[in-house]
């Protein structure tokens, strides 16, 4: 009598997430070593004990695994529910800055660089994948942080120079957390300020600077 073959189970949607996870971050980790063009995902799969049809699987191709890995390095360091819980409130526009800035050196505890560096990365050379970072990730973190910067400049939140004040804030908190993990002597030297020294510093460099953008914005009209 012929035995009916047992069908093999199926893996569970916990082990498909397992994997997947497994994949971004050991693609991070290979994208921030060498970068996007000289990753490939051979060397991903090997290291991270899957097979090519997983990263095709969950990913596309390795263009679609890229963006997936710049999407999550963006949620690592800032996730939008945390911006969220921070400018939210009844607080002095200005506390909440400070506060914000005090989270975006930090980011969450305990994570690893590849994120950083892997944003750091597409930002000094943007490629054609950021706009994908930009539409998931960037815009509605934008839109979350823009009502403070309106508060503190009196700059309507249509107007299209409340926008222009947002590198004023981010751009030197991402310089400093990329300087601080570079190894070098600039490195030690950052690494000699406190953590409040430094939430201050960027806090009253940034507060100068929206003074001045709100005084000058409303001298013309």
């Amino acid at each position: 009598m012929t035995k009916t073959p047992v069908p093999r189970p199926r893996a569970s949607r916990s082990d498909g997430e397992a994997t997947r996870a497994r994949i971004l971050a050991v693609a991070g980790e290979r994208f921030a070593a060498s970068g996007f063009a000289d990753t490939t995902n051979k060397d991903i799969a090997a290291d991270a004990e899957v097979d090519l049809a997983s990263i095709n699987y969950h990913f596309r191709d390795r263009a679609g695994l890229y963006q997936a890995v710049l999407i999550e390095a963006h949620r690592r360091i800032a996730d939008l529910q945390d911006i969220e819980r921070i400018v939210g409130g009844d607080r002095p526009a200005e506390d909440r800055l400070r506060e914000l800035i005090r989270f975006l050196l930090g980011g969450r505890s305990g994570q690893p660089q590849w994120p950083m560096i892997v944003l750091g990365r597409e930002i000094i050379a943007p490629g054609p994948h950021l706009s994908v970072l930009q539409s998931e990730e960037v815009l509605p973190k934008l839109r979350a942080v823009l009502p403070i910067i309106g508060e503190i400049t009196g700059i309507p939140l249509d107007d299209p120079a409340l926008l222009r004040c947002l590198p004023c804030i981010a751009a030197p908190c991402v310089a400093f957390m990329l300087l601080g993990r570079s190894g070098t002597p600039a490195a030690d030297l950052m690494r000699a300020n406190s953590p409040d020294d430094l939430v201050e510093h960027l806090f009253r460099y940034a507060m100068g600077g929206l003074a001045a953008v709100g005084q000058d914005f409303h001298r013309k009209k």
